[in-house]
């Protein structure tokens, strides 16, 4: 496995950012790592590439132990942090230059600098300072340093904030290209990005890991809280079905039709069925919904 986090547990004080957490990913793997603000994705980052030491667990980036190894850790890993920070004051081509002489890149750097700058759409703006960019195109410079040193495992923090449509199109296809060869973990709040890019997607909350499936199956895991579509064939109060147990809301799409949400194993399209016979409701449609990522994601991080 490329990255492997046993058991880790960070701690803030009294307060636990990480609890216990366990995971693995393979070469050729693009993980979306989900959760609300303040779950624990950026800590859980932050250790994964030496920037902060877990208190408890061990952690392996490709068989090397970030406590130990560190400075092997970070020739493997490229970062991409939340904020991005750069250095304003330097060009474009400059700053990836730079960065290319830490990674000790020495003959290569030219080239390396120049198939990034032309792999992140940066060829009309290498030669501006970092200052003068919009905030997509500086997020493409922060994608460029992170991948300058062609690194084994990507880990990119929030890595679309700010990108315009199109902009977004290429940094996804770059992604999907650099994740056929290499792992990458990516924190994001875009949810048709984790469709349109991941193979599979861990939910954290709380320091907890509460999901972790194949992007195409989420909506399989919380099969007990399940949305009942339905279609009458006259006007009724779709409202009153809040009433039957195991209803936990009702959305009404139309005066005639409604998304019934329900919690419980048990299938309440017979209950449905009956209380609309003796209400002589005529049904014309019904049958479950499928659940999108961001409905799974709600359901699994909502508090009360």
């Amino acid at each position: 496995m490329s990255l492997e986090i046993k058991n880790v547990t960070k701690l803030y004080g009294s307060q636990k950012a990480l609890n216990d957490v366990s995971l693995s990913v393979g070469q050729g793997e693009i993980v979306a790592l989900l959760g609300p603000n303040g779950a624990g994705k950026s800590t859980l980052m932050k250790i994964i590439t030496c920037y902060l030491p877990q208190n408890k667990g061990e952690v392996r980036v490709c068989g090397h132990n970030v406590v130990t190894e560190s400075l092997r850790v970070r020739e493997l890993v490229g970062y991409l942090p939340e904020n991005n920070p750069l250095y304003p004051d330097m060009y474009v081509r400059e700053y990836l230059e730079f960065v290319a002489g830490l990674h000790k890149l020495g003959k290569n750097a030219k080239v390396r600098v120049d198939q990034m700058i032309e792999q992140t759409g940066l060829v009309p703006e290498q030669h501006k300072k970092i200052g003068a960019l919009s905030k997509g195109y500086r997020q493409r410079v922060g994608i460029a340093q992170a991948l300058i040193h062609d690194p084994q495992v990507l880990i990119l923090d929030e890595p679309t904030s700010g990108l315009d449509p199109n902009q977004l199109v290429d940094i996804r296809e770059l992604i999907k290209e650099t994740g056929k060869h290499k792992t990458v973990l990516l924190s994001t709040h875009i949810m048709q990005e984790v469709e349109a890019v991941c193979d599979r997607v861990i939910i954290i909350n709380k320091g907890q890991i509460v999901a972790d499936a194949p992007t195409h199956e989420l909506q399989l895991l919380n099969e007990s809280n399940r949305i009942v579509k339905i279609e009458l064939e006259t006007a009724r109060d779709l409202a009153i079905l809040k009433n039957l147990p195991g209803v936990l809301d009702v959305q009404a799409d139309s005066n005639t039709a409604a998304r019934i949400f329900t919690k419980g194993e048990k299938d309440l399209r017979g209950d449905i069925f009956r209380f609309a016979v003796a209400n002589h409701w005529v049904i014309v449609a019904m049958g479950y919904e499928d659940q999108s990522i961001e409905q799974v994601f709600r359901q699994l991080t909502f508090e009360v």
